[in-house]
């Protein structure tokens, strides 16, 4: 069992290896995040120089049945690779924050659904192809 479980480990980070991807963050935890009042950090990860990291952020929300979108202003923080999301989305309605990461050639992208305490970043999607529309209204049901 501990073998198979070694084993599996190891072919996950093979997979992962090269990844590129974008981690949800508490800006709670970033002095400069909370200074922007930032409602969401973002970190690029994986094996990529984050310096050269672009990352661009939509609000996608249902308000009174009716569909909006809204883009979001996304500013660099001092740490290369990380980024700071700032609120500009209506109080009302359901939203998701679509995250959308570059860096040369690599696309990835992580939706998070917004709920009353803000963003769930612990049930974010993550993908590197483009979401489709079901994937979107998913979280906004």
């Amino acid at each position: 069992m501990r073998k198979s479980v070694l084993i599996l480990t190891a072919l996950a980070w093979q997979l992962l290896a090269g990844s590129f991807f974008l981690t949800p963050g508490n800006p709670e935890a970033s002095t400069e995040a909370r200074e922007l009042r930032a409602v969401l950090t973002v970190k690029a990860a994986g094996c990529l120089d984050p310096a050269t990291a672009k990352v661009t952020a939509t609000a996608i929300g249902l308000v009174n049945g009716e569909r909006r979108t809204v883009p979001l202003e996304v500013k660099g923080l001092s740490e290369p690779g990380m980024f700071a999301v700032i609120s500009q989305w209506p109080k009302e309605g359901k939203w998701v924050i679509e995250l959308v990461g570059s860096s040369g050639a690599k696309f990835t992208n992580t939706l998070v659904a917004v709920g009353p305490d803000g963003p769930d970043r612990t049930h974010a999607k993550y993908d590197w192809h483009k979401f489709e529309e079901r994937d979107v209204e998913a979280m906004l049901r």
